[in-house]
């Protein structure tokens, strides 16, 4: 370790020593070079911007998808005197004007932002002027549309890395696979002897895979907490309600459990997170909306009521036991019913392609400048949020789109003093534009609501001018403002050739992720099954190579398990009969033969929603039947 490193990690950090792969990053980021780093989870990634952000000149711009951890990092950072800031939308204007001038002056040394924070043009102005000196890319198997977590936003950062002209790069995450490492160097331009992959196989965490039917899950789950030591532990479950069905057996059997899911408010999951975070005992039954940034060294257990969707989600999940290096259980309860369900949300993501073809062309039907509403055209061309996200961003990388910073069509307000109060704090013509843009107003029974883009016409003004006035307002608290009905600008750079093959060429590209996600899922039930040990497989799937068998997982201890055949994959011609009759009745919703399927099976997709069917009586009457079966029926009836 140089001097240089050593100083400044004693200074800063407290610490003596590096842990294992940090040096080489660190090294690799101060003599000029761009680097990766592949660390299992708690392998000690941050550092490894951070360190170098204070030996840097200019800025280290971090990139991670999770303001959570941001916050966290952020205080640990001004508490020993770092100066670091983040920018999102949580800020007020004060807060949000005093990061970028400590930015500007060139105080700042480390700047958090959100990968969509790109996709602001007041943003991407300011960091012409910036010295970025380290781009460092957290979670960067995100960039790869093969990892298990591709987040559409993330395929732009390496663009915008050379656009603003970063010095240097680093991309880590603690989930990505050869074949990821692969992408993420080839996007980011990093030499491969820059890339630093630590070991994965961590000898205190005991891998178990117990296979069982659905109906012993619940007794399996108990014995194997009462089984082993007691200490904090994690249940990951799919779905939301199995969450809260979980959490109340364990409570109503006398143990300290608690559901923790996306559907809860934010203000329950931070008490929940806290109580989690400060207890010895504690049991949160979560979907995978909980783990994220849990920095607890003594979870003692980690349970997979339900299957885990891929590898890379398995190994991030059970990373989160026995940090402090004592044995820990990883104990996953395999059922192969669960199967349906991982496949359906797989199956749900994947439009059918006349959604598509619709989609494409009201797109290059528009002018040159224009604008959508991503609600909107989810609705009208039955395409998920996520799934619309990428096929545009994939418009913009290919060049025949450019996205500009995103913004509110619809703007409420509630006045908190009366109009007269408000208009006799103003004069001459800023008293006349306030008292106009009031009357542009629609008032409903407390609210009122104006359309900012309208209110500019009628004014003869800009639409900025007026949502400057409502900010300042709302600032003031003379009004309470509310934003809703966020829409996307773009610009049409160039026509595809033809709309046929650019149609063609975007559904395969969505078929072949869907193959992928369904092959991950495959990898899953592989790793139950597989004849050898299951900890050297695991650890072979991230690149690291290991010899001799583990001692303590499930094939070592029992041997080869097998993995029964999933419940009833039969379809009555009864009920398909039902069928029918439903699809002759809802043509222009179930006239296809993947949406007919998605229905089936209980896949809600925008426009079933919207027209109420997920109530139909016949909406997922074949859940428990494999989508490629339903599929293959519905191909067969309507041809």
């Amino acid at each position: 370790m140089s001097s240089r490193i050593e100083k400044a990690l004693q200074h800063h950090f407290g610490f003596t020593e590096l842990l294992p792969g940090q040096q080489a990053v660190i090294q690799h980021l101060l003599d000029g070079h761009s680097a990766a780093a592949v660390f299992p989870t708690g392998g000690g990634k941050s550092l490894c911007y951070q360190l170098p952000a204070l030996l840097l000149p200019g800025v280290t711009l971090v990139v991670s998808p999770l303001i959570a951890l941001m916050k966290d990092q952020i205080d640990a950072l001004t508490a020993k005197g770092i100066s670091a800031s983040r920018l999102d939308s949580s800020l007020t204007v004060d807060e949000y004007r005093e990061v970028v001038q400590k930015l500007r002056s060139g105080e700042l040394r480390l700047l958090y932002v959100a990968p969509e924070r790109f996709n602001n043009e007041r943003f991407r102005a300011m960091l012409k002027h910036v010295r970025i000196s380290l781009f460092a890319v957290d979670e960067a198997h995100c960039i790869s549309e093969w990892g298990h977590n591709f987040r559409p936003d993330y395929l732009k950062l390496a663009g915008f890395a050379r656009q603003f002209k970063a010095e240097r790069i680093l991309a880590l995450t603690a989930t990505a696979t050869p074949a990821v490492l692969d992408d993420i160097c080839r996007g980011f331009e990093i030499e491969a002897e820059c890339a630093v992959r630590t070991g994965f196989y961590r000898p205190n965490l005991i891998i178990e895979t117990s296979v069982i039917e659905e109906s012993q899950r619940d007794r399996a789950l108990l014995d194997a907490i009462g089984r082993n030591p007691p200490g904090a532990a994690i249940v990951y479950v799919t779905l939301q309600k199995t969450a809260e069905k979980v959490a109340q057996q364990l409570a109503d059997a006398g143990l300290p459990a608690r559901a923790y899911h996306a559907g809860l408010k934010s203000e329950l999951r931070s008490e929940i997170q806290e109580w989690f975070m400060t207890s010895t005992a504690a049991i949160v039954v979560a979907t995978i909306a909980f783990g994220m940034g849990i920095d607890k060294a003594d979870i003692r257990a980690v349970y997979h009521y339900n299957l885990p969707k891929s590898l890379e989600n398995y190994s991030q999940e059970i990373g989160r036991a026995g940090r402090d290096g004592a044995a820990s259980v990883c104990q996953m309860l395999a059922c192969p019913d669960d199967l349906n369900v991982l496949e359906n949300f797989v199956y749900g993501d994947t439009p059918d392609r006349a959604a598509l073809y619709g989609l494409i062309t009201e797109l290059f039907a528009q002018e040159q400048h224009f604008d959508v509403s991503l609600y909107s055209l989810s609705f009208q061309h039955d395409i998920r949020h996520l799934v619309l996200r990428t096929l545009l961003t994939y418009l913009e990388l290919d060049g025949y789109l450019q996205g500009g910073t995103p913004f509110y069509s619809d703007y409420k307000f509630k006045p908190l003093k009366s109009s007269a109060e408000i208009l006799s704090r103003f004069e001459g013509e800023r008293r006349h534009f306030l008292a106009a843009l009031f009357r542009q107003a629609v008032k409903s029974r407390v609210w009122f609501t104006i359309d900012p883009a309208e209110a500019a016409l009628a004014l003869q003004t800009t639409r900025d001018r007026i949502i400057q006035a409502l900010d300042w307002l709302g600032e003031q608290q003379l009004l309470e403002v509310k934003v809703a009905g966020i829409r996307l600008r773009f610009q049409l750079m160039r026509q595809p050739d033809s709309i046929d093959a650019l149609v063609d060429e975007l559904y395969q590209r969505i078929i072949k992720r869907e193959e992928a996600e369904i092959h991950r899922l495959q990898q899953v039930v592989e790793l139950i099954t597989m004849d050898g040990c299951q900890s050297n497989a695991l650890a072979s799937h991230f690149g690291e190579q290991r010899e001799a068998p583990c001692g303590h997982c499930s094939w070592c201890q029992h041997g080869k398990s097998e993995l029964p055949p999933r419940g009833a994959q039969t379809i009555s011609e009864a009920l398909w009969q039902d069928v029918e009759i439903a699809r002759q009745e809802h043509t222009e919703l179930l006239g296809q033969p993947r949406i007919l399927s998605r229905f089936l099976c209980g896949i809600t997709s925008p426009r079933m929603s919207r027209s109420k069917l997920t109530s139909h009586p016949l909406f997922g009457s074949l859940e428990s039947v494999s989508f490629a079966k339903v599929l293959e029926k519905a191909q067969k009836s309507m041809r």
